[in-house]
């Protein structure tokens, strides 16, 4: 991730092609619909009882005004979206479209390489500090967000890092799956982004985007409805059942 003043840039998106198939044009990151509105998540996130011991900035110089939020099974922020374009490089993230492009992501692929920002939907979370640890909160690389703008939802994973003082950030891919414009000068959201992320998640490997997109529509469902999202299923299906 890198620290700008203005909305960062952004790439396109598209899932990762399987290694089996000869080279051709991965498919764009538009999936159905979810099942689950954003009105019912939203719904969800309306109060916030913070759980970080301040407020974090959207952009530097931006004011300080945005706290992590917290209920029993997921953390959630509303914020900006600025676009991480980091990682392995390709046509439309790399050192000549982004000045400020990192070959790098905190989280890596179950080869060893970078994740991809155009084609994998990820999220950056803040770097730990005194403000607020995301680690304390059974969250990692890997762990489940579901992302809202408008009337849509779409489903990530976390897969970077930022810097502590500042949130609201997520890939190229993440963007153009929105329909948030993504452009290395200018592109990205000011406002209207909510960040939900799952607690006790874990898609693995971290690149496979039809598992995130599977998980994410169990425990969103699950959430919406006020039941626990942790993996506890079999536990929550039989109190629900007769004599349970």
């Amino acid at each position: 991730m890198r620290v700008q003043s203005l909305t960062l840039a952004a790439a396109s998106a598209a899932l990762l092609a399987p290694t089996t198939l000869p080279a051709v044009s991965p498919r764009p990151a538009v999936w159905r619909e979810s099942t689950v509105s954003a009105a019912e998540l939203l719904a969800k996130v309306r109060d916030c009882t913070p759980l970080s011991r301040g407020r974090y900035r959207s952009d530097n110089g931006a004011p300080a005004n945005i706290p992590v939020c917290g209920t029993r099974d997921a953390v959630f922020w509303k914020a900006d979206m600025d676009i991480d374009c980091d990682g392995r490089p390709g046509p439309r993230c790399n050192r000549r479209t982004d000045p400020y492009f990192a070959p790098s992501t905190a989280y890596a692929q179950s080869d060893g390489r970078p994740l991809s920002a155009e084609r994998l939907p990820f999220i950056v979370v803040p770097a730990p500090s005194g403000l607020w640890d995301y680690r304390d909160h059974g969250i990692g690389g890997g762990s489940v967000v579901a992302v809202v703008y408008r009337d849509r939802v779409r489903y990530a994973v976390v897969g970077d890092t930022g810097p502590q003082g500042i949130i609201g950030e997520a890939s190229y891919a993440t963007a153009k799956a929105l329909g948030i414009r993504a452009d290395p000068h200018g592109g990205g959201a000011p406002s209207g982004v909510t960040y939900i992320v799952f607690k006790n998640t874990k898609v693995s490997p971290i690149e496979d985007h039809a598992a995130a997109v599977t998980e994410g529509e169990w425990v969103a469902r699950r959430f919406a409805d006020g039941s626990r999202t942790d993996g506890n299923q079999a536990t929550d299906d039989a109190s629900r059942a007769p004599g349970g």
